[in-house]
């Protein structure tokens, strides 16, 4: 396990999205949906299957101004952590 995976385990999410079996775009919709609700400096981790979501995330999170912490690829799914930015 390298460093960056421990970090990303570490990290206690203010809330999670099971976007398990959820294909491009529903699982961003839902984060920006779920995220909205958030306060600044809340992190959102997202529990998804979507293969595109490791790029739809990180390019909205730059866009949006809210901050990819990095994602965990574990046994059939990743987990996505993005920290609410402005």
């Amino acid at each position: 396990m390298n460093k960056e995976t421990r970090d990303l385990a570490a990290i206690k999410a203010d809330r999670v999205l099971d976007a398990k079996g959820l294909e491009c775009p529903m699982p961003l919709l839902k984060a920006k949906k779920i995220i909205a609700a958030l306060e600044k400096g809340q992190i959102l981790e997202i529990i998804g299957t979507d293969e595109v979501s490791k790029v739809d995330l990180p390019g909205w999170c730059e866009h949006a101004g809210h901050i990819y912490l990095g994602a965990r690829d574990e046994a059939g799914h990743f987990r996505f952590y993005i920290k609410k930015g402005t």
